[in-house]
């Protein structure tokens, strides 16, 4: 028993197990209150093979970035990508958008074209080399990237004397984005796509998967994703020597002397081989997490399709989602946020849907292209508790509450 003050009030806590929670009783007013179980909205998965690797790295002093670990964390997602992908493992998924784009040759005073509606890890990095991004709105069938809007701001941008560098698309939640069509563009115009994956690891668009089905693809191990290495991502690249000029530039760009000598800037931006052996033991339980959260998705769906003002997003013909958080919208802004604070009391993390970045305060004065879906999917949206841990007890809970409030 412990004892503490707050204000006029002595507060004794008693501490007892209830379904894994404490229970706080308040002796002067004899009430109970119980404090529910955590529910998080996406937390680590951690399987049984991760702490043997970590354990390995330490056993054998492979302390520092590179080693062991690396390369079989790498091999391991080149080998479930396929399709000729070659990965450079790094510290973050923002870090491997900032190579990304610079080996696709943006610098000072270019024009990037960016999906909107994605996390600001998406933008950052053009704004890190001196380029503006030029925010394209979505599309309602995917979410993403428009392809209408992209061409649109190609033809005007190329109008006004400045053909654009790039092109960011995200497959966003784990959604593929129209990737025929965004392609077709990119190959019309001899702008180069590079393919933010960092939430789709494990999807899948015509047989292929995520990560290699543009000029350069990126992924994201962040706690938070489907697969994690605590913090890390990775370049995915079509041609071993770009990979190669990849891991120069993300080793501090040492020349190959034995003296320290430099010819170019460099980026201390290599993964732990600590921490890739977090992901080597990730990827041996990826499939098993992709389809955990996948029949979250249609649990969710199942149990809530039903309802009046309530929506899910369907797959398109041809694509498969790792349904990374499932997201969902409501009839209106007012019906979000009620279901939102609701599952908040009842101690059940769920999140808004990502603001658009052409709304984000520091992008205000970014040129933009936009038709409105982004602005109501992130009015209307929310994302739902996800987690491949999530039991069926959990997920029963947070529909039951979302049930009493539309209801």
């Amino acid at each position: 028993m412990q004892m503490g003050k707050r204000g006029d009030f002595t507060i004794t806590f008693i501490l007892e197990e209830l379904k894994g929670s404490p229970t706080y009783i308040n002796p002067k007013f004899k009430m109970e209150t119980v404090i529910s179980k955590k529910i998080w909205l996406s937390p680590p998965h951690i399987g049984s093979n991760e702490r043997a690797y970590v354990k390995e790295a330490f056993d054998t002093n492979w302390i520092a970035p590179l080693g062991p670990n690396v390369k079989q964390f790498e091999d391991a997602i080149e080998d479930f990508i396929g399709n000729g992908a070659h990965v450079a493992c790094l510290s973050s998924g923002t870090s491997a958008i900032h190579l990304g784009l610079k080996l696709l040759g943006v610098g000072l005073g270019d024009e990037v074209l960016c999906q909107s509606f994605t996390f600001s890890a998406s933008a950052n990095p053009i704004v890190y080399l001196g380029a503006t991004p030029v925010f394209i709105d979505s599309e309602k069938d995917t979410w993403n990237i428009s392809p209408e809007l992209l061409e649109k701001a190609i033809e005007e941008r190329i109008a006004k004397g400045k053909k654009p560098k790039a092109i960011v698309a995200v497959h966003l939640y784990g959604m593929p984005y129209k990737v025929d069509e965004v392609n077709a563009i990119s190959q019309k115009y001899d702008i180069p796509v590079l393919e933010d994956s960092a939430e789709a690891l494990g999807s899948m668009y015509k047989g292929e998967y995520c990560g290699n089905l543009g000029h350069m693809g990126i992924l994201s191990f962040n706690g938070n994703k489907i697969i994690t290495t605590s913090g890390g991502g990775a370049l995915v690249c079509k041609d071993a020597k770009v990979k190669e000029k990849a891991i120069f530039l993300a080793t501090q760009a040492r020349d190959n002397e034995p003296h320290y000598q430099h010819s170019h800037i460099g980026y201390n931006y290599r993964l732990s081989n600590v921490l890739a052996g977090i992901g080597r033991g990730q990827m041996e339980v990826l499939e098993d997490r992709v389809n955990a959260r996948r029949r979250n998705f249609e649990y969710y769906k199942n149990n809530l399709s039903g309802l009046q003002g309530i929506s899910f997003l369907p797959e398109q013909e041809g694509s498969i989602s790792n349904r990374w958080l499932t997201c969902c919208l409501f009839s209106s802004y007012g019906v979000r946020e009620r279901i939102r604070k609701a599952l908040e009391n009842e101690n059940i993390e769920s999140r808004p849907l990502w603001k658009p970045m052409h709304l984000q305060p520091v992008f205000q004065d970014m040129p933009s292209y936009t038709n409105g879906v982004s602005e109501s999917l992130f009015e209307n949206g929310l994302c739902l508790p996800s987690g491949s841990s999530l039991e069926l007890d959990d997920l029963e809970r947070i529909c039951t509450i979302i049930k009493t409030e539309i209801q």
